[in-house]
Formats: C-alpha cells, sequence, structure tokens
C-alpha cells in the first residue's frame, strides 16, 4: 500500500498531446494504443483519473482554462528500465574492454568504496537524479554487495515515492576480497533486506546473484532456496552476456549442459526472473526461458559499447520468450531511455530486422511494465493507476525543430524523438502526480 506522504493530494490537469498504450500496438491496424493530438490527462490523489481528447473533455463540461497548457509537447507515461546497476554511474565511458577486463579494471573498484553508507547515498540520490532527468520513473536495480548500499538505495528511493525494485549484489567468488560475502551472511542480508524493504511503500526486492561465474553453486542454491521461501520478489542476474564470459561458465561448472542450466539447477528462472543480456544462446536455452516464463532485458548501449554481440529480438519474440529493455548502466552509456531505443533499432538494423517507434516506445513503458508484473499499477494511463509520467518536449534542439517540423505522421514524429532524443528532451518528470524533476528550475538553479 502506498504511504499518502508520497502522493499528490488533490487534483490537477495538464493539457497537450498525449501517448499510451493499451496493448501490444499494431501500427497497420491502429490498434494498441491511444493518441491525443491535443488532449487531457487528469490526476487525483495520485492517480490518473481521466485521459481524452480536450474536445471531448470541453463537450462534457469540463473547465480547460485550469489545465496547464502544452500545445507542443508530448505527455508519456514514465520510463521504465529494467537493468540497471546504481555503483556504476561514475564508471560510464571507461575506455577499452571488454566484459571480464572491464569488471575488474572499473567496476568493482568503484563498488568497494560503498561500503561507506554517507557514500552511498550521495550516490543514490546522484543515480535517482540522472534517472529522473531522463525521464525514468521505475527501475529493476543492482546495488552492491554491501547491504548498507542497498539501505542507502531504498531510503532515497522512498523520498521520492518511487516504485523501484532492487537487491543487494551477491558474490563469493572471483571478486576482490573486499566485495566477498559468504553463503550465510548473502543469506542473512538478503533476508533482512527483503524483510525490510519488499512491500514498503512502492518498493520490491530482487535477489541478486552478480553473475554465475561469482557465486559457488552452494552460493546459488541458497539464492534458490530464498527464492522458494519468497515467492514475491524478483530474482535477476546476467546470462549469455560475452563469449569470455561463456568460456569461463564451461571451466567453473563442468556439469551443466549450458549456461542457463547453471541458474536452472538452482531453481532460479520463472517469471519473476530477469537475465540481462542473452545474446548467445542456444536453441535449448531459448525454449527454456520460453517454458520457464522467465525473460531478457535487452541492454543495447552496453552489448555496442563491450562489444558483447548483437541480440536477435526476432529469434527470441518467435519463441515466446518475454523482452525488455534497459540501459544497464554503466556498461550502457546512457541513461536515456530513448537514446537506448536509438542504439537498439541500428542493432535490429544489422540483422535485417526493424524496430517501429510505437513498438519502441511501448517497450519502453506498459511492455517493460508487464515485464516486471507491475502492469496492474504503472505503464500507461489507465484509469486508477498511478500517475507516473513524463512531459516531453519534441524539439529542444535546432536539429529536432527542423525535423519535426518535417513530420506528418505520428509515426514520424516518434521515430524523430526517438533517435534524436535524450535527457534534453524530458521536461518535467512525475510520481505519483508529484513532480519530482523539473527542468527549467534545475536550469535556473544552475
Amino acid at each position: 500500500m502506498t504511504s499518502s506522504k508520497y502522493v499528490h493530494q488533490g487534483s490537477f490537469a495538464l493539457r497537450a498531446k498525449i501517448l499510451h498504450f493499451t496493448g501490444q500496438p499494431d501500427p497497420l491496424k491502429k490498434s494498441g494504443y491511444q493518441y491525443f493530438a491535443d488532449g487531457v490527462l487528469v490526476v487525483e490523489n495520485g492517480l490518473i483519473k481521466q485521459v481524452q481528447s480536450s474536445e471531448y473533455m470541453a463537450e462534457r463540461g469540463f473547465d480547460l482554462t485550469q489545465c496547464e497548457h502544452f500545445p507542443e509537447h508530448l505527455i508519456m507515461p514514465g520510463f521504465i528500465d529494467s537493468h540497471i546497476h546504481y555503483p556504476q554511474t561514475n564508471v560510464i565511458a571507461s575506455y577499452g574492454e571488454q566484459l571480464m577486463d572491464w569488471l575488474n579494471q572499473y567496476t568493482f573498484p568503484a563498488e568497494l568504496k560503498f561500503s561507506d553508507k554517507t557514500f552511498a547515498l550521495e550516490a543514490a540520490e546522484q543515480f535517482i537524479q540522472l534517472m529522473l532527468e531522463n525521464g525514468t520513473t521505475t527501475a529493476m536495480v543492482y546495488t552492491t554487495v554491501f547491504a548498507q548500499s542497498t539501505d542507502a538505495f531504498f531510503e532515497t528511493a522512498e523520498k521520492y515515492g518511487l516504485r523501484m525494485i532492487a537487491g543487494k549484489v551477491l558474490m563469493d567468488r572471483n571478486a576482490p576480497a573486499g566485495l566477498l560475502d559468504t553463503v550465510e551472511s548473502a543469506r542473512q542480508d538478503s533476508q533482512n533486506l527483503i524483510d525490510k524493504w519488499h512491500g514498503q511503500d512502492r518498493l520490491s526486492y530482487a535477489l541478486t546473484p552478480r553473475f554465475a561465474p561469482t557465486s559457488t553453486a552452494e552460493q546459488l542454491s541458497m539464492v534458490g532456496e530464498l527464492y522458494k521461501a519468497n515467492p514475491s520478489v524478483y530474482m535477476q542476474t546476467h546470462l549469455s552476456e560475452n563469449t569470455q564470459e561463456m568460456e569461463l561458465i564451461k571451466q567453473l561448472f563442468p556439469q551443466a549442459k549450458d549456461y542457463l542450466d547453471v541458474y536452472d539447477q538452482n531453481n532460479l528462472l520463472g517469471e519473476r526472473s530477469v537475465f540481462g543480456h542473452g545474446i548467445h544462446l542456444s536453441d535449448d536455452e531459448v525454449q527454456r526461458l520460453a517454458h520457464t516464463k522467465s525473460q531478457i532485458a535487452f541492454c543495447p548501449t552496453s552489448n555496442m559499447f563491450l562489444g558483447s554481440g548483437l541480440l536477435d529480438l526476432a529469434r527470441l519474440e518467435k519463441a515466446g520468450v518475454t523482452v525488455s529493455v534497459a540501459t544497464d548502466i554503466g556498461g550502457g552509456t546512457s541513461f536515456s531511455l530513448l537514446k537506448t531505443l536509438a542504439e537498439a533499432y541500428k542493432i535490429l538494423q544489422l540483422q535485417g530486422q526493424s524496430l517501429h517507434p510505437l513498438k519502441a516506445l511501448y517497450m519502453a513503458t506498459l511492455g517493460n511494465a508487464k515485464a516486471l508484473l507491475l502492469d496492474d499499477k504503472i505503464g500507461n494511463f489507465e484509469i486508477g493507476k498511478e500517475a507516473d509520467f513524463t512531459l516531453i518536449t519534441l524539439s529542444p534542439s535546432k536539429i529536432q525543430k527542423s525535423r519535426q517540423l518535417q513530420a506528418s505522421t505520428l509515426e514520424e514524429t516518434l521515430f524523430a524523438l526517438m533517435m534524436l532524443g535524450d535527457e534534453h528532451n524530458i521536461e518535467r518528470t512525475y510520481s505519483m502526480g508529484n513532480m519530482v524533476y523539473n527542468r527549467l528550475a534545475c536550469a535556473s538553479d544552475d
């Protein structure tokens, strides 16, 4: 239950262009989405009360003058990021390595600093501010091996009234000594954090073994036991991101038939399990993911930056695997899901596939909400849902303004936004009806 102190009390209305999704969009049939070229969004006590065209509202006696009016802006549901690391904010764009070397050279040293709760709180504040300025209102987040870093993240998310999923990273081998836990300390820390945070306000917990190479079989078995004992929590880890990583799996788990089987043997598959990457999967692994309703988080900017490979989205979708989209900061190179979708488009183009802008923006909103089993609460403007949304300017730069002037259809407008957009397009971000980010206010503060 959401605490009233995080809810915008009373009602207000915004008038602008409005786009949200009601299901998987079909561009040819023009189904699965609602678009109002001149729409009104009404929020009451932190929830969606109404969304309709301004003409419809005026005909029924609604006073349009009470709306804050943004005729050249677009309102969309808040973006949702299904795989991101809050300790990695300041290692973003670190030069010159693939996954395993990148972890050792940049990521692990950065994460050692999070043993300090004060440092972790400052980092969590920076991280959440960056998400909000990019229009992201919900994310599935990796913290560090230190329980206090997880507390710091949840405390900060709670302060802003955000809907977030996060978990303490579990590692008992193949990492610096200062970042290792044990089977028992990981068990106790994880259960304590679940008891403290899971279901508190808008927060949820995710069991978080970093990936199989940094956990012993005993630790992974323990995670499976916790998963069974706490069936409403999530599980997040990495899978088949890099070929060097996959060779290491063969050495560390010789009894497993493939990478996914390492997790499968420990009862870590299921509809609440989110596996980052999934680039280099066998047919058997794809079928097993589909059968267990386990899902893949597609991380385009990270996959390109670290040279990991190209995700075959069509193959996964044909098999029935749920695929969400994610930034994967700090292997990923932008907090912006708009920039992330632009890179996803390019990755699919390289494989003879296409990514329609309606489908892309669906993935970043209602699609990701469905993947994370949160679509009863967020993801679109269905009446009664939580009022998480973003106000987007379509022309924050000369090139975007010039391109948008040439757009003659909704699809062209959205495609230009997706390919050219970034954090500068996000003018405001709202959580439960509260304005938690305002670009104009931030600019005046500077």
